[in-house]
């Protein structure tokens, strides 16, 4: 039995309270253990975004029991895939990684109706990139 390597995706987003934990928590889902998936924030919010919650609720997915986590060094370093959500993070650099940056609408402040589009285009591209890492057998 041979060992792969498991891909780590990091997305990125200023607070962590919704693109990135709806990236995070999609791509986790549609992966199925095929990649290893982490989110974080260059400035925490206290809580994820309720909208995003219920959003994510309606697809199955429960966000109840995450929170925004602090962006690391090593969380970078870790990552195979750095993205950024449209939100201009500064991410540390390092040689060998992937930065892509999602151009998205940020869900702050808005109600469940707008963050659905939001939602449904991060899905689009989560299943796009999963292709990309983990195609099918």
């Amino acid at each position: 039995m041979s060992v792969t390597h498991v891909p780590e995706v990091l997305f990125v987003c200023v607070h962590n309270a919704g693109r990135s934990q709806m990236a995070a928590a999609l791509l986790d889902h549609h992966a199925a253990g095929q990649v290893r998936v982490r989110s974080a924030g260059s400035a925490p919010a206290d809580e994820i975004n309720p909208a995003v919650v219920a959003v994510m609720d309606e697809l199955g997915i429960d966000l109840s029991k995450e929170f925004p986590k602090p962006l690391t060094g090593e969380a970078v370093q870790g990552a195979d895939v750095v993205i950024t959500m449209g939100c201009g993070d500064v991410c540390p650099v390092f040689p060998g990684k992937r930065y892509l940056d999602w151009e998205l609408p940020d869900p702050a402040g808005e109600a469940a109706e707008q963050v659905r589009p939001i939602r449904d285009e991060i899905d689009r591209r989560v299943r796009e990139l999963l292709a990309e890492l983990a195609p099918a057998h």
